[in-house]
């Protein structure tokens, strides 16, 4: 069984095992952490899957009155360190931008440790910060700077699509993102089209590309002249979440959407021929043989009447006919210069010996 938990409303989720426990959506449970456990919200009951999945935290419980209390606090005691952090950053003059507070009161090194993220130009020094913040929160203070796409994952925020980041929802890990991406699905190669909130190129572009590749592998490129059910016309754009081919005709120069599996050679010609394989070129019908025989004289080429009057007459097969012995040597030669050639050099060579 597989359960699925946040930590904030609308946050990241994370899938646990519920082992004996049967904890209903809504209701506060422990998750593991390595800072020991934590609470959060169930967002997904426990349920039964059909992949066995292994490896995955076990949960340990429902949380208790205790355990709500505490989570109260360090939220509160979060709260409080960020208003001290940026204070602070303001009264050094320092480029800090701070991204999220962390608190720790469960690890057995240490009693209390408040986290600090934050996001920055370039390396900045800050270790008056520190001692200021150490001094003012009365904890043990770590400092980390990261880097614009964690920035986005931590805040979280609305993309251009208008729903709520990737990073920030589903998204695990950040996969490398090119403009060739762009490119490949025909998207503008503005930065302010194809950027994210993080100011880097949208995550999204990495995992629907391999969609527009099969796609474009498959389905004829612009400008292609191509029959449609509508009639025939010539591919003008593409439409990938539809899996059609936009097409303007021929005959009336209007654009219509066909599905790609119409207007593609090897669909087509498993739909003219009578056999199973795509790829089989169309069978021809006895019907549509015509002999050459039937053919009108004035109407055929003159192949075709020599191949008439032969087979309306008995006609001896042709023997090919050896040349005979009076041939001139001029003849010879035109007949066969190649081997003239080689018989002249052999010629010289003998009368240079």
């Amino acid at each position: 069984m597989v359960m699925a938990v946040s930590f904030e409303r609308y946050g990241r989720l994370y899938y646990l095992d519920p082992g004996p426990h049967r904890p209903r959506v809504g209701d506060k449970v422990l998750v593991p952490t390595d800072d020991g456990p934590e609470v959060a919200e169930c967002v997904w009951a426990p349920q039964y899957v059909t992949e066995d999945i292994g490896g995955l935290p076990l949960c340990e419980g429902i949380a208790t009155a205790a355990d709500l209390d505490r989570d109260e606090q360090n939220r509160q005691r979060r709260a409080d360190a960020r208003v001290i952090a940026k204070r602070l950053i303001r009264q050094h003059g320092l480029p800090m931008k701070v991204v999220g507070i962390d608190f720790v009161d469960r690890r057995p090194d240490v009693d209390q440790l408040v986290i600090v993220y934050f996001s920055a130009p370039h390396r900045v020094d800050f270790r008056e910060l520190v001692r200021d913040l150490a001094r003012g929160l009365r904890a043990r203070i770590e400092l980390r700077q990261v880097g614009a796409r964690d920035e986005a994952r931590l805040q979280g925020g609305i993309g251009p699509c208008g729903r709520d980041l990737c990073c920030a929802t589903f998204l695990k890990d950040f996969e490398p993102v090119s403009v060739r991406m762009a490119k490949d699905q025909d998207l503008p190669l503005n930065p302010l089209k194809i950027s994210g909130a993080c100011g880097r190129l949208m995550c999204c572009l990495k995992y629907e590309h391999p969609l527009y590749q099969e796609f474009n592998a498959k389905a004829p490129p612009a400008g292609t002249r191509v029959e449609t059910p509508a009639g025939d016309g010539v591919v003008v754009g593409h439409n990938v979440p539809s899996d059609t081919v936009v097409v303007r005709l021929a005959a009336s120069g209007r654009r219509c959407a066909c599905s790609r599996a119409d207007v593609c050679s090897p669909r087509q010609q498993y739909e003219a021929s009578s056999t199973t394989t795509p790829d089989a070129p169309p069978v021809e019908s006895a019907a549509d043989v015509v002999p050459a025989a039937a053919v009108p004289a004035e109407a055929a080429p003159p192949e075709a009447e020599s191949v008439a009057a032969e087979s309306a007459e008995d006609v001896v097969p042709a023997v090919e006919v050896e040349p005979a012995e009076t041939e001139s040597p001029e003849e010879r030669r035109r007949r066969k210069p190649r081997r003239r050639r080689r018989l002249h050099h052999d010629d010289e060579g003998d009368n240079s010996q």
